[in-house]
């Protein structure tokens, strides 16, 4: 093997790798409008956590990658630890389908069976569709073609490196230097070890795999000797996944751990169980030499075996990592949002969206003690309002330095406008939150200057705190839900409670000239009406995005409001029935 054959398969492995990242990249952006709700199944049982695992690693085309995100959704509160171990168990099982896929170069002409499966050999269909995916790639501007496209030019690439390396060994099946070497992997301690160490450098136990395929062409290895390479390859693959939970939560390491525990346990019962039955029975397949589908079948055999066997002691092995990575902080705080989560855009757009609406709920909730509060006197809640909006202050931060970090990945033009609709609404969000305080501040005020309302202007303020009860709980469902039908409603009621603002303005002017009440309750209730009617106006602007975002690619949320007043019969018909209910006495 001269210096060009090791030019040709480092160039190989790349192509291999290239091709592997494009093809994975753009399975995910392409699977990204069936993934709603893909995660809350992992809560609903384990075998549909396996499933997702499996199916998502088979997708992306690598394990590795598949449980730096499990590390992600772990760190971010997303998943249990017990729910990933059951995903990771998918994944391990998911990861092999790259190998059978790698099996494509290795078909060859031959006998009658074999002649017809030529026919599908890449040298024979992967330039075509190299070409059709380039045309659809260079002329189409759909973006679901272009990514099915990017899709096949990433297999065929992955194809075309295999071919590489396959070319650049096959001179060392006539190699006795070579032969010689590979006398040394009949010890299966230094064969697990190569495997580890060759998945360690390159870090992918599919191209790991890929490289040992293209070697069987040589015709020097023996399924005896590839089994505990196989076997060393998936315990190498767990690095990435070690190395990304570094300063991650003690949950997200151990999720890590898991990983690396789950193949380190296989390989001790199934290796020592494999050489056991071999010097038993003497396994007449353990001496001959092994092609790429034998490559193929040991490693999904041993994935399949693997799984069933510590499938039962998923708890055991939970509690196990749980004991060898303790939590040395009682106290520590689960991260909003992981930045692994990224590696899959269409899943960090459902994670902002959940953390949205949660950040939502925190401010709702505190707008509603301090309406309850305004209503009944009692100032109880005062600290968790405050809580509250510390709390929602916090989400802000987090997640709108994340929303412009996923801003930037490849989305989907459905996904780019979810984003753009958050990103507007986190400052409406937040300062309903602030309204909560402002409206705590001015009655804490009327408390210490020991100023009471009146009988008849506490009833009004009862009635436009109803009002902005009801704003509030509309603009949250209709976010949370994207119900269309129920923002629609939003901004009638928003109309109506501008309405009660000056009117209750004009009533207290009539009773300050009555001389029953003074100028210093105006202030107070000046205030007070001014955080109610800002509240109905962040909420009408989160219930217009609902809306803009439902009907059009851009926002022009303003237009939108101006619009919908001017000759809406809808509106027209919500907004008198919004101001019956809510009628002053």
């Amino acid at each position: 093997m001269d210096f060009t054959d090791v030019l040709q398969l480092v160039c190989g492995l790349s192509l291999l790798l290239f091709g592997m990242s494009i093809m994975s990249n753009s399975m995910r952006k392409r699977a990204a409008e069936g993934r709603r709700g893909l995660f809350d199944s992992v809560t609903k049982s384990p075998f549909k956590g396996f499933l997702i695992g499996a199916g998502v690693t088979a997708l992306i085309q690598s394990s590795s990658a598949s449980t730096v995100m499990i590390v992600g959704f772990v760190n971010s509160g997303m998943m249990t630890l017990l729910q990933a171990i059951y995903v990771i168990f998918g994944a391990n099982v998911g990861t092999v389908i790259t190998s059978w896929i790698m099996c494509l170069s290795g078909l060859e002409g031959g006998s009658n069976v074999t002649g017809v499966l030529s026919a599908f050999k890449p040298t024979v269909w992967v330039p075509i569709i190299a070409i059709i995916a380039t045309f659809f790639l260079l002329f189409t501007k759909k973006e679901k073609i272009k990514d099915t496209a990017t899709v096949i030019m990433g297999f065929a690439v992955l194809i075309v490196g295999m071919e590489y390396m396959t070319a650049a060994v096959s001179g060392l099946s006539q190699s006795e230097e070579f032969a010689s070497i590979l006398t040394i992997f009949d010890n299966p301690l230094l064969g697990l070890f190569a495997g580890v160490v060759i998945t360690l450098i390159i870090q992918s136990s599919a191209a790991s795999i890929g490289i040992l395929q293209s070697l069987t062409t040589t015709g020097a290895i023996t399924f005896g000797m590839a089994v505990p390479i196989i076997v060393g390859q998936n315990i190498g693959t767990c690095i990435t996944a070690v190395l990304s939970s570094i300063g991650a939560n003690t949950n997200a390491k151990r999720t890590a751990m898991a990983h690396l525990m789950f193949n380190i346990i296989s390989a001790i019962i199934l290796l020592p169980l494999y050489y056991l039955v071999n010097l038993i029975f003497n396994l007449s397949f353990a001496n001959t030499t092994i092609n790429m589908f034998g490559v193929a079948a040991v490693h999904t055999i041993y994935k399949i075996i693997s799984v069933l066997i510590l499938w039962p002691f998923a708890t055991l092995l939970e509690k196990l990592v749980t004991k060898l990575i303790r939590t040395k902080n009682k106290n520590e705080k689960v991260t909003l949002i992981d930045d692994r989560i990224l590696k899959t855009p269409a899943v960090a757009v459902i994670r902002c969206k959940e953390l949205t609406v949660t950040m939502n709920g925190y401010a709702s909730d505190g707008m509603r003690m301090a309406l309850n509060a305004l209503t009944t006197g009692d100032l109880s809640q005062a600290k968790t309002i405050r809580e509250y909006e510390e709390t929602v202050d916090h989400y802000e931060d987090e997640l709108g330095s994340f929303l412009i970090k996923v801003s930037a990945t490849s989305l989907t033009k459905k996904d780019t406008a979810e984003i753009t609709e958050m990103m507007h609404l986190l400052s409406d969000i937040e300062r309903i939150s602030d309204h909560s305080v402002d409206l705590l501040k001015s009655l804490e005020e009327m408390k210490s200057k020991k100023i009471e309302f009146s009988d008849a202007a506490k009833n009004e303020l009862s009635v436009m705190a109803n009002a902005v009860r009801e704003i509030l709980e509309m603009s949250e469902v209709c976010f949370a839900k994207n119900d269309v039908t129920l923002a629609s409603n939003v901004e009638p009621l928003e109309q109506v409670v501008d309405y009660l603002k000056e009117e209750l303005k004009r009533r207290h002017v009539i009773r300050l000239q009555n001389s029953q009440c003074t100028m210093e309750h105006g202030f107070v209730l000046s205030d007070i009406l001014t955080s109610l009617e800002r509240v109905s106006d962040h909420c009408s602007n989160i219930a217009g995005c609902v809306i803009e975002v439902s009907g059009h690619d851009s926002m022009d949320m303003h237009n939108y409001l101006r619009g919908v007043k001017a000759d809406d019969d809808h509106f027209k018909e919500a907004y008198n029935e919004y101001l019956d209910k809510f009628k002053l006495s």
